[in-house]
């Protein structure tokens, strides 16, 4: 199996070959496959952690070796995280789904050292609140690219998107994760020795291990792995693949995506123009096709 181009250690950023990017937009690929496929079967009366679970079974059903986080699910107002302080309220719960009730799938799979993070928003019947919000963040994903290639301060296009949503009538409740986190960088992880995945609160030992490690280098370079509105993220484009996850609330609904985007030292593009909500916006003419989308399509 090919070595997956890891930087040296002091390396500014991660610059993905062609072949790695490849990798990650396949472990992508499945990570949504597996949002799909479980929000098909889900049913009233299944509880967030039953949700999860499925997730957790489907991916290592099908090749996933570790975890950069194991799943999550949120259903109905804890799609918006009301009430969220702690970082223990996002673990899921007992909460049991209902009709007409939305709900948030969110996964983050590891294969052979590739990594993919995705959040996966849908409703169990119909729910015109979140039809509203998934049309909505349409034009956070054409904003977030376009400042990034104007080579904005990150801190700067996060403010933007929090502007913006305040703009739609929303409110920005990825505020509402630890350090306010918009985004967060992804590099490969060591591929693992052991056969079962191990997490620590629901995120892989090695993901945790290798954040510490790069949040050390990142300080002495001036660079923050965690993409916020603050001032840690008042620096310019930092290349590499990021994770980002714009989240709207509104009335107790709450909607999401999230997708690797990926920052290079003159330009930036998403990895895929064939995640979910992307082909939702297509087929309601609220995007266009994926090759004058900036993406670039496998």
């Amino acid at each position: 199996m090919p070595l997956i181009n890891t930087p040296a250690p002091d390396h500014r950023g991660y610059l993905p070959d062609a072949h790695d990017l490849e990798r990650f937009r396949q472990v992508q690929r499945l990570a949504y496959a597996a949002a799909e496929a479980v929000a098909r079967e889900l049913k009233p009366g299944m509880t967030e952690k039953q949700a999860a679970r499925l997730q957790e079974v489907w991916l290592l059903d099908h090749g996933v070796t570790d975890w950069f986080h194991s799943p999550f699910a949120w259903f109905g107002d804890r799609t918006a995280f009301q009430g969220f302080r702690v970082a223990l309220q996002f673990l899921p719960t007992n909460r049991r789904l209902e009709e007409n009730m939305p709900f948030i799938l969110d996964n983050a799979p590891v294969v052979d050292g590739y990594v993919a993070d995705i959040g996966y928003a849908g409703v169990l019947g119909e729910n015109k609140i979140l039809d509203l919000l998934l049309d909505d963040l349409a034009a956070h994903r054409a904003l977030i690219l376009d400042l990034i290639r104007q080579r904005r301060p990150m801190s700067e296009v996060s403010r933007a998107v929090d502007a913006l949503i305040l703009k739609q009538g929303h409110a920005p409740r990825h505020k509402a994760y630890p350090f306010e986190t918009l985004a967060h960088t992804v590099q490969p992880m060591p591929q693992r020795k052991k056969q079962t995945p191990t997490t620590l609160f629901k995120f892989g030992l090695q993901a945790v291990e290798s954040l510490g490690r790069l949040g050390l280098v990142a300080r002495r370079q001036g660079w923050s792995p965690i993409w916020s509105s603050n001032d840690s993220s008042n620096h310019a484009p930092v290349p590499g693949l990021w994770a980002v996850e714009p989240h709207l609330g509104f009335r107790g609904v709450g909607a999401k995506f999230e997708e690797l985007l990926v920052i290079t030292e003159s330009d930036a593009y998403w990895l895929d123009d064939a995640s979910p909500h992307v082909k939702r916006w297509q087929a309601r003419g609220l995007w266009p096709a994926p090759q004058q989308a900036g993406g670039r399509a496998a």
